[in-house]
């Protein structure tokens, strides 16, 4: 068990094709359902060919106000997201990287329309919007976009049980016709990220954090999206949980088709879900460069600060 948790541990120095995982099962099941995404209701945006970017930013800036004041001169702000300019392919895995309070959170909310935008043009699947534009054609935008947020015990209503919550989208987007399907459907959801189907009954507090994490998961899946923003969804889970989580969203995303903004302060873990990596500090943009490419030649000098301060642990495993 030791070894199996140390293996755990995401290496730093090479990319492996699925976390180490340590051998017990979350909540006692052992056996999980699959879905069949082909002929499934959850597979059905599968295979949509869209020749623009799933992210395109230009200039994206976001400054907060720390004081008011009347006269400007009195004025406290803080430039959380300065000038951040790029762009995110279909399909694609892209990560943000960067110490805390370097903005990367603050972006993935500006992404998702969840603060105003101050300055700068964001355009998702092709369609440019705005602050207005959010809430005129909010239902189409967000139907293809859903975040996971880092702390999944805050981002769940504690008053509501598994089914309400994880139904809440099907019902708000009407892609089920009737109450029987739409619970057939938070089942199978359930199911398919590991969790037993009578987990519907209960309510967020009775789950782990990694449990909690994967209802998570299951609830940003009912609505169907293109796009997944993970904001540090594993930074408040133990490294054997974490490698579970990890692989189940590898395995979704190669499933679903998914373009995934991962967004964290672990460099092992960005290495290993991530494509291209964007490196951000103090609201800007550093680098952007291939997985491969920035961990072996950094360019920028804060890039290579970064790498230097990684924690390195020797991985003994033969399992990769």
């Amino acid at each position: 068990y030791t070894q199996n948790l140390i293996a755990a541990i995401p290496p730093s120095d090479k990319k492996i094709r699925r976390f180490n995982s340590v051998d017990y099962i979350e909540g006692g099941s052992k056996t999980t359902h699959r879905i069949n995404l082909k002929e499934h209701w959850l597979g059905e945006k599968l295979c949509q060919t869209i020749s623009e970017p799933a992210i395109y930013i230009e200039g994206l800036t976001k400054v907060f106000t720390i004081k008011k004041a009347i006269l400007a001169r009195n004025r406290i702000t803080h430039k959380a997201v300065n000038n951040v300019s790029f762009s995110i392919k279909c399909g694609e895995s892209f990560g943000l990287v960067g110490e805390s309070g370097s903005g990367k959170s603050t972006l993935a909310r500006l992404i998702a329309g969840l603060i105003d935008i101050d300055h700068g043009i964001l355009k998702l699947f092709g369609k440019e919007v705005s602050n207005t534009s959010f809430t005129k054609i909010g239902k189409t935008i967000r139907h293809d976009l859903e975040i996971i947020f880092q702390n999944p015990f805050s981002s769940l209503n504690p008053r509501m049980r598994i089914q309400d919550i994880i139904a809440e989208p099907i019902e708000y987007y009407k892609t089920a016709p009737n109450g029987a399907i739409r619970m057939k459907i938070v089942r199978d959801i359930l199911e398919h990220v590991g969790l037993e189907a009578n987990a519907i009954y209960k309510y967020p507090h009775e789950f782990s954090g990694g449990q909690r994490q994967r209802i998570s998961i299951a609830r940003a899946l009912a609505s169907r999206p293109k796009l997944l923003i993970c904001d540090e969804p594993t930074s408040a889970l133990d490294v054997s949980v974490q490698a579970n989580v990890l692989n189940l969203l590898k395995d979704l995303q190669d499933e679903l088709d998914l373009t995934m903004l991962f967004i964290s302060h672990d460099l092992p873990v960005i290495r290993q879900m991530c494509d291209r990596i964007a490196v951000m500090s103090n609201g800007s943009i550093c680098e952007i460069a291939k997985t491969d490419t920035l961990f072996s030649s950094p360019r920028h000098e804060y890039s290579k600060h970064l790498l230097s301060l990684m924690p390195k642990i020797e991985d003994f495993s033969d399992q990769n």
